[in-house]
């Protein structure tokens, strides 16, 4: 089963959500961490994608984490 976490500001830092979640799966100082933190959940529990959120409210950067397959790889 595929796990997929959202990274997004939050008022106490940056936090890792799963799509539908009433709470953060955690919260960190820095996106940075946020960001490692959930691609290493994503990836032991089967692959997913990890979507970053901006400040500004804009996606900035979409990761698909392995085993899941990606279905708009890049081309080269």
């Amino acid at each position: 089963m595929s796990k997929d976490y959202f990274i997004g500001p939050n008022k106490k830092g940056w936090q890792a959500k799963q799509p539908g979640a009433q709470k953060a799966s955690g919260i960190f100082d820095t996106q940075k961490e946020a960001i490692r933190q959930a691609k290493d959940w994503s990836k032991k529990s089967g692959g997913g994608e990890v979507t970053i959120q901006g400040r500004n409210g804009q996606i900035r950067a979409r990761d698909t984490m392995p085993p899941k397959v990606d279905k708009f790889p890049p081309r080269g």
